[in-house]
């Protein structure tokens, strides 16, 4: 690593720690006894401590020592609902219980019981509910979450989500990166007529959400129980139009060819995967398409069929992890937790598993210039812990070994 030139002036150093910078050709770019130096909110510098000037301490405005903890990248959770009303717990009973999805559909549960719960709330509900989930993720680290609108399947509903995600941004450290899922599913007053639907996702809802800065992606769920491959093209096609990233639930019950359709528009990720095939792995390692896994609904729903991670490895497609939060099918807040169901279940390394949460879903994202690892000029977002290997974050079932959260050089949560 190119060892940098010490600043004149920094607002704060950081010493004594342990670096899993997740840069260069080691597992986690380890720097054993390492120093990081942030002005304005970014990293200025980083290297070994035997690296830094003998006046380094006296240009810096504050300094902190790490006592050799594992500092990591903030992690990243690029795939969430973090944004819903009320519970499923009710259903998670019934399943337990034995009883069929379409059980539970008819006595009101699955996805519209939390439509319902949505379009009931106001604005301040939604909001505090949500924050409970979002402080939950920082205290483990999460410097930075996506969040999917999804659960209010009209125009009003969805706007209110997405307002939500905005105070969450502006309320909370945690930088929040929103994204409309409209074409989630089809809402009740729509049924039979879905084409009507998509209609009003493209002509209605997309213009809405662009003209009032609501969102930075668009995704779908392109499945057999939702939205056809030639629905979410229309779809993409009005994101793209609107200046739009697209994004993409892809092959989670089927291969219904959403990996390959997600890549032709340069989607930033496609989510699930469980059924890609190798011609779509193809099309993402091409279009550099990242695939996001979501170890927790795999788990919540015990599924069998696991994504093809050697089949991504092969393709050398950049697998990403996230929670997936959501009161339905992984109704968690913990990256830690996904980490070792990664690594269990799906059989990623920990490094692996610790790329997912860092580097691959900020490409995931598009934000690999500004999070994801520890480099100069990234933004100083990083997680401390109390581990005595980075290894450790996937190894452990429960509890949190997150000393701190910094982001922007400040200390958001200890």
């Amino acid at each position: 690593m190119t060892i940098p030139v010490f600043p004149e002036t920094v607002d704060s150093l950081w010493v004594d720690g342990r670096l899993a910078t997740m840069t260069g050709p080691t597992r986690y770019g380890t720097v054993e006894n390492g120093a990081l130096a942030v002005v304005g909110g970014r990293i200025a510098w980083i290297g070994s401590q035997a690296g830094l000037p003998a006046d380094a301490a006296s240009r810096a405005g504050s300094i902190h020592h790490l006592e050799n903890a594992w500092v990591t990248p903030g992690l990243i959770d690029c795939h969430t609902h973090l944004v819903y009303a009320g519970s499923r717990c009710a259903e998670f009973e019934m399943r337990l219980g034995g009883a069929t999805y379409a059980q539970i559909a008819r006595a009101g549960g699955g996805i519209m019981r939390t439509v319902t719960a949505v379009r009931a709330a106001d604005e301040d509900a939604l909001y505090r509910q949500s924050a409970r989930r979002l402080k939950a993720m920082l205290a483990e680290g999460v410097t930075a979450v996506e969040i999917k609108s999804g659960y209010g399947l009209d125009t009003r509903n969805e706007l209110k989500m997405l307002r939500v995600m905005r105070r969450l941004d502006h309320n909370f450290p945690t930088a929040v990166m929103p994204t409309f899922l409209g074409a989630h599913a089809l809402p009740p007053e729509y049924s039979g007529r879905p084409e009507a639907y998509i209609d009003l996702v493209i002509d209605e809802m997309i213009p809405a959400v662009a003209a009032a800065g609501l969102a930075t992606a668009v995704d779908a769920f392109c499945e057999r129980i939702a939205f056809s491959p030639a629905q979410t093209e229309r779809i993409f096609g009005a994101a793209r139009a609107r200046g739009l990233a697209v994004k993409l639930h892809a092959e989670q019950l089927s291969d219904s060819k959403g990996a390959l359709l997600a890549a032709r528009f340069n989607a930033l990720s496609a989510d699930h995967l469980e059924y890609l095939g190798d011609d779509g792995a193809a099309a993402m390692a091409e279009a550099g398409t990242v695939a996001v896994l979501l170890p927790g609904a795999f788990y919540f729903l015990g599924e069998t069929r696991k994504p093809p991670v050697g089949l991504l490895r092969g393709h050398k497609v950049a697998m990403a992890l996230a929670t997936d939060c959501n009161p339905g099918t992984s109704p968690t807040t913990s990256p830690l937790l996904m980490m070792n169901m990664a690594c269990v279940n799906f059989g990623l390394t920990p490094a692996e598993a610790l790329a997912g949460f860092t580097v691959n879903a900020a490409r995931a994202l598009g934000m690999q210039n500004r999070w994801g690892t520890l480099a100069v000029g990234k933004q100083a977002d990083f997680a401390v812990w109390d581990v005595d290997e980075p290894a450790e974050l996937a190894y452990r079932m429960g509890g949190n070994p997150c000393r701190m959260t910094v982001i922007g050089g400040t200390v958001a949560c200890a």
